[in-house]
């Protein structure tokens, strides 16, 4: 799926020979097209795009995929017409979030969802898991959910978790050297059914078990409560970037990685999953998420 976006990103910039006129008919931010490029050049192992201040053209090896692309594109936009004429007349899409990271990522982004579907009567709730009755049509939650049986499910993707404090707490408290040292400090987590952390450097992995200062399931409040240095925060990185990158937050621990890690992803009932308001919301959280989740995207 994440090479099609990248390779109908590329399409479009080669139809509009612009970044910005793809990322305006694609309906994302300009950057999401300048990663999706960057990640499909890290893919091809080559370079597609010549690109200016005032210009974009074609490298020799963009020449030759451009073909490619046009047939994905005119495949992708036979499709979604044919879709439309056939479901044509109102349209409504149930939305629920899970009470953490669906919510933090998803609310953001429906104001500009709607902008660009228009005619759509879009509904957004909360929910731990995926109800028992028939009124929701896509659930965004974390990838951990059990009783999904007869469900569809759509990777969203894989943010890093990272362990960080506030300089205030490690030179209060010392900075960890050691998996072992975490013992003594007391850790801010997401709410999980795990009571263990395992770590990975290399080939060597330590498993420890946690003292908890917080457990929440609201992903926010454990970053402001890391931030404010109650303990160790145990988060995703693109909730810390920015505290990172001012010196609000330190890494503690950063040779070492967490084995188990997050996995985001959309639900929706296996009858109603091909459905046009269905495959359009993916599209565009896909488009407008990969900037956000992944900490190596290329600028």
């Amino acid at each position: 799926m994440w090479l099609a976006s990248e390779m109908a990103a590329f399409a479009h910039v080669c139809e509009l020979k612009s970044f910005t006129a793809a990322a305006r008919a694609l309906g994302v931010p300009k950057v999401a097209v300048s990663r999706a490029i960057a990640s499909l050049e890290k893919r091809l192992g080559t370079r597609l795009l010549t690109r200016t201040t005032r210009s974009v053209s074609l490298t020799p090896a963009g020449a030759l995929l451009r073909p490619h692309c046009a047939r994905l594109l005119a495949e992708v936009e036979a499709v979604r017409s044919r879709f439309a004429s056939s479901s044509a007349g109102h349209q409504r899409l149930r939305v629920l979030t899970d009470p953490g990271y669906g919510r933090l990522l998803v609310t953001p982004l429906v104001p500009r969802f709607l902008e660009n579907y228009h005619g759509l009567e879009l509904s957004v709730a909360v929910a731990d898991e995926p109800p028992a009755n028939d009124e929701w049509d896509l659930m965004i939650c974390r990838g951990n959910l059990g009783g999904a049986a007869e469900m569809v499910e759509t990777p969203l993707g894989q943010p890093p978790i990272v362990l960080c404090a506030a300089p205030a707490y490690l030179s209060r408290e010392g900075q960890p050297r050691t998996p072992a040292d975490l013992t003594k400090h007391a850790l801010l987590t997401v709410s999980t059914a795990n009571a263990t952390l395992r770590l990975r450097r290399g080939g060597v992995e330590h498993e420890l078990r946690l003292r908890h200062a917080l457990q929440a399931i609201d992903p926010a409040l454990v970053h402001s409560s890391t931030a404010a240095g109650l303990g160790i925060g145990v988060l995703p990185e693109f909730l810390c970037r920015q505290g990172l990158a001012a010196g609000k937050l330190q890494r503690v621990l950063p040779d070492w990685s967490l084995v188990e890690g997050l996995d985001l992803i959309a639900l929706s009932p296996a009858g109603r999953s091909g459905s046009a308001p269905i495959r359009q919301f993916l599209e565009f959280l896909l488009a407008n998420m990969i900037p956000v989740l992944s900490s190596a995207a290329a600028s």
